[in-house]
């Protein structure tokens, strides 16, 4: 049998040999938004449809470590990346008539909250014949919240978590969400009424990014915007 130093010694050859490639990988916690100024790595596009150009001018931009939606509305940031496994977290803060969401696993094609998935981050007041799953912690028009504890024109915090299958959401320190997305085989309808795809049948892989939808002047905040990778 190798003595103890003979088999470090092995393995020591065997790294330099094979290269870092072989490093057992460590997860860690790395931040979306370091610098101010336009998000670097990140795409902005039209709110209906990934494919479409944004509105004439629609800015994103970061001052001071905060995210700010665009001007004008209608948009989305999504990132150049994609993910599959990941925990997400970040804080955010909207104003009266405030409305976004954060897209997951999302296709660059389409709208994010029928051919990906999309956690809304709205106020009632945009829309007060909002059902459950179209305000703050739901799957848009898929899977509704736990409870409502989004405090309106408060920072609030989200923390994701998505495994395979798995999906966790805790909003300001609470789980809200904790599901298996392959019990969720019902059809949802888009805005147009023509049937999206079930929420099983959704991409285990795609982009994530952030909406500005808001009215009243007011954009969409996120700050402490941060990524671990979990595949």
């Amino acid at each position: 049998m190798k003595s103890l130093q003979g088999l470090r010694l092995a393995a020591g050859a065997f790294a330099l040999w094979f290269g870092p490639a072989f490093a057992a990988p460590t997860a860690e916690f790395v931040p979306l938004f370091p610098d101010d100024g336009p998000p670097k790595g990140w795409v902005v596009t039209h709110w209906s449809d990934l494919r479409k150009p944004p509105p004439a001018g629609a800015v994103w931009r970061v001052a001071g470590g905060v995210l700010h939606g665009s001007e004008p509305r209608g948009t989305w940031l999504v990132s150049e990346r994609d993910y599959g496994d990941f925990v997400l977290e970040f804080e955010f803060k909207l104003g009266e008539r405030g409305n976004s969401g954060c897209a997951l696993r999302v296709p660059m094609a389409g709208d994010p909250a029928f051919e990906g998935l999309e956690l809304q981050m709205a106020d009632l007041r945009y829309n007060p014949k909002a059902t459950d799953s179209e305000l703050t912690g739901g799957i848009y028009r898929a899977i509704a919240p736990t409870k409502q504890i989004y405090r309106p024109t408060e920072w609030n915090s989200y923390q994701i978590t998505l495994q395979g299958p798995r999906l966790k959401v805790v909003l300001n320190g609470e789980t809200i969400q904790d599901v298996n997305l392959d019990e969720h085989t019902a059809t949802v309808k888009r805005h147009d009424n023509s049937l999206a795809p079930p929420v099983k049948d959704r991409p285990r892989r795609g982009r994530i990014g952030f909406q500005e939808l808001s009215r009243g002047g007011a954009h969409a905040l996120i700050r402490h915007a941060r990524i671990k990778i979990l595949d």
